[in-house]
Formats: structure tokens, C-alpha cells, sequence
């Protein structure tokens, strides 16, 4: 069974220049070490592709069952430059909550 990011967490996304910040954050244990196990950089970047060439970097912060990613070139030159409506923000962690992770999650539930 495929579950998307959305049923076992929530995101935030920042930007500094070019570059976007986004924490993924899981509602349970069991979510998180779904994220852990299935949400990696190169899945993201996959997700991401349209936007950017990369790099993605993937911190852990298992403290607070929480991805923090580092998606280098995804905001068309920066804030400033962009001439994009919102490439930043609120879409860019919407769109990572729409990641199909496609390993075997029954049981794992929103909590």
C-alpha cells in the first residue's frame, strides 16, 4: 500500500536565496521511521525535478521525528529575482507533502 507524505506528517519551507529549507515532520513513531526509511534525498529531488537540478541534502533531527531538507536551486534565482508567483513557501511544502512513498505501510496512521 502507497501513502503520501501528508498522511504521516507535516511540512514548513523557508528560503534563503536560492535555495529552499524544508522540514518534514512526523505525527507518529511509526511515521517516522517510514520518513526515514522512504523519503530520501533522491526521492525528493525526483518530486522536486521540474524545479531544480539539485542537490537535495537531508539532515535527521530524530529528537523531533523531523526531516530537514536543503533543496539547492529551486527557487528560480531567489525571492527576488524569481519570476515565479510563489515558488517558495507554503507550495514548495505543500508539494512535499504530496511524495508517494511507495514502501509496504499498513498500520501506520495519522496520529
Amino acid at each position: 500500500m502507497s501513502i503520501r507524505v501528508y498522511d504521516i506528517a507535516h511540512a514548513r519551507a523557508g528560503d534563503k536565496g536560492n535555495t529552499s529549507n524544508i522540514s518534514v515532520t512526523a505525527y507518529s513513531d511509526e511515521g517516522w521511521q517510514v520518513l526515514r526509511r522512504e523519503l530520501t534525498p533522491e526521492v525528493v529531488l525526483g518530486h522536486f525535478r521540474h524545479l531544480t537540478p539539485g542537490p537535495v541534502r537531508r539532515y535527521e533531527l530524530p529528537q523531533l521525528r523531523a526531516l530537514n531538507f536543503v533543496i539547492e536551486n529551486a527557487l528560480g534565482g531567489g525571492v527576488t529575482r524569481s519570476l515565479a508567483i510563489d515558488p517558495h513557501g507554503k507550495s514548495l511544502s505543500a508539494l512535499m507533502l504530496t511524495v508517494v512513498l511507495p514502501g509496504h505501510n499498513e498500520g501506520v496512521a495519522r496520529a
